[in-house]
């Protein structure tokens, strides 16, 4: 962070305009996010390798050396960070992408059922596919991508709801199909920004009920995990409470991040400020009880713990750019995130491959094997990087 300072003071002090030099940290960002979603689709994408075509599908390592089609839900985010780029550049090669990966990852998907390849075991996972349906439906208008979330959501992720009279769960989604009683922070806060944003959209279409019922999920999904598993005093989101109904205290940054982007969508939605205040309150636990790694959240080097910061960041950024918060907040905020961006950048970021290991401090070798999680996690954080709003 101190490096980006001097540079924005030295193009102050000589051209006479800190509004050029902003552009110029900006356009830094936009570079680097340019180059490692190139390097994410050279070293990830099935396609990208004349010996797989037509493999619509993200590899779990780089090099091809790990081809297991096993980890769906890394599917949701690699696009996810494909829809980012088209967002932020408007080239129209990354559409290319939305009709393949349509294909690819219901075909991949280890388990899908006869009557529809997109169902998985994991309610977790099937949340953040829909999610990514969602986006794919807001960045082209195209029904078929909503349709087939609400058809997900409604019959596939709400139905494992409850029961609410079961002690000591009394509701919430389940994490897994097979594993009934364990309610999890990872399949209930994506479940409450769902339905908050089919909401948004059935609102928008004038279906004034459908928008109601789902708020009403939202808030009761979200009311149940504030209850459950929230800490009021210090922000913490514990994992679960599992089958033994005891609550399982771990604290990971995926949970922190989904639980702040719920609140936010409900504050959206509804303008009840105690939403926007649990979001304030999570993002704090992370930037001062979780960020002890020299300045930096924890490595985060492969496993689904790669992908754990980057779903972080992505709700994070959106919580800053939050006029409604008061902006000394906003500000503490916008410099934690741009502190973390600029250790990756220039520690944890091989410049020539343009490629994440997760290491904050140590960047992977050129001939190194790269995991796709933290590659997607250094993305998003990129990608927030360059829709993060200044704070004046």
């Amino acid at each position: 962070m101190k490096k980006i300072g001097i540079i924005i003071i030295m193009v102050c002090i000589l051209s006479g305009s800190c509004s050029k030099a902003v552009e110029q940290t900006d356009n830094r960002w936009s570079a680097t996010a340019d180059g490692m979603v190139q390097a994410l689709i050279q070293n990830f994408w099935g396609d990208s390798f004349k010996d797989t075509p037509s493999r619509y599908y993200f590899n779990y390592q780089s090099q091809m050396a790990y081809m297991t089609t096993e980890h769906y839900w890394p599917q949701a985010h690699a696009m996810d960070v494909i829809i980012d780029a088209y967002l932020r550049t408007g080239d129209k090669k990354y559409l290319d992408f939305y009709s393949k990966w349509w294909i690819g990852a219901p075909k991949y998907n280890p388990s899908g059922r006869e009557e529809d390849p997109w169902w998985n075991v994991y309610v977790d996972d099937m949340e953040w596919i829909v999610l990514t349906q969602l986006r794919m439906y807001e960045t082209t208008s195209d029904r078929m991508y909503l349709q087939k979330a609400k058809q997900m959501f409604e019959q596939w992720i709400w139905p494992t709801w409850g029961p609410e009279d079961e002690a000591p769960w009394y509701g919430g989604i389940t994490w897994k199909v097979d594993v009934e009683k364990s309610k999890n922070a990872c399949s209930n806060g994506p479940a409450a920004i769902i339905a908050a944003r089919l909401s948004q959209f059935s609102k928008t279409m004038n279906e004034d009920s459908q928008a109601k019922d789902y708020l009403d999920k939202a808030q009761q999904i979200y009311s149940w995990l504030r209850k459950t598993l929230f800490n009021e005093q210090t922000g913490a989101v514990s994992d679960n409470i599992g089958q033994n109904g005891k609550i399982n205290p771990a604290v990971y940054t995926y949970n922190q991040g989904t639980f702040i982007g719920a609140a936010h969508e409900l504050y959206k939605l509804t303008g009840d400020r105690q939403y926007l205040n649990d979001a304030v309150k999570a993002s704090y636990y992370v930037i001062r009880d979780m960020s002890n790694h020299g300045g930096a959240l924890s490595d985060a080097t492969h496993g689904d713990g790669g992908l754990f910061h980057g779903i972080f960041f992505r709700y994070f950024v959106r919580l800053i750019n939050e006029e409604a918060l008061d902006k000394v907040i906003r500000k503490e905020f916008h410099d934690y995130l741009t502190g973390l961006a600029t250790i990756m950048v220039e520690q944890g970021l091989n410049h020539q491959t343009m490629l994440y290991g997760g290491s904050w401090h140590k960047a992977l070798g050129n001939d190194e094997i790269a995991n796709l999680t933290p590659q997607l996690s250094g993305c998003m954080l990129m990608e927030a990087m360059c829709v993060m709003k200044a704070v004046e």
